[in-house]
């Protein structure tokens, strides 16, 4: 897989990902969601810590603020180590489902790192009104932007059988996580490694010579 290629698949995720985001983020409050299907909705949500919603300040004795100043600057290192693990491989010519599976790792990882560093002072905020692009009054600074998160699949949303012990008459859904373009762009990206290992990774054959 050439570099034009790999250019191309990074700027499409980019473009589709910040198009759905900056679409949310100015057409629906924070917390509103629209039902596509019953097992499909678009929910908006805002994400100021790491998968799960986990913050730093939640496991180490830091501030809210200093934890999200952290995350993001980890955030942005990790992008540049996948940047030069994506121009090595296309350097070496290495496997094009490798090249792929990290193209869109890296193109996911850079989507939310935009909204890390610049939404805080793009966008007012969203609490109980629809936000505004280049507001005079921004929500945050720069690095303290949220991740917008607005595709949320409850397949299953029922309630434990009352025999089951401790969760019985419990509400159970299935899948709980709210995610984005990016966060899908890094999912396919890993299970395809998990998957193709073989193609992304394979073995060599050794010089009879």
């Amino acid at each position: 897989m050439s570099l034009k290629k790999s250019l191309l698949v990074i700027v499409l995720v980019l473009l589709v990902d910040q198009i759905s985001k900056i679409y949310i983020k100015t057409s629906f409050v924070l917390g509103e969601s629209h039902e596509v299907f019953n097992w499909f909705k678009i929910l908006f949500i805002e994400n100021e810590g790491a998968a799960w919603g986990t913050k730093l300040s939640d496991i180490l004795p830091i501030s809210e603020s200093a934890g999200k100043l952290i995350l993001t600057i980890f955030r942005i290192l990790a992008v540049f180590g996948i940047a030069y693990w994506l121009w090595d491989i296309i350097k070496k010519q290495s496997s094009r489902t490798l090249i792929l599976a990290v193209s869109l790792i890296f193109a996911g990882a850079l989507g939310n790192i935009i909204d890390s560093v610049f939404y805080g002072m793009l966008f007012d905020h969203s609490n109980g009104q629809v936000a505004t692009l280049f507001s005079h009054e921004p929500y945050g600074n720069l690095f303290y932007g949220k991740v917008v998160d607005m595709l949320y699949f409850p397949l299953i949303d029922t309630t434990w059988p009352e025999w089951i012990p401790y969760f019985g008459g419990k509400a159970f859904r299935f899948f709980e996580p709210v995610f984005n373009i990016a966060d899908t762009a890094i999912s396919t990206g890993v299970g395809i490694l998990i998957v193709f290992n073989k193609k992304a990774f394979p073995k060599r054959e050794e010089d009879p010579s």
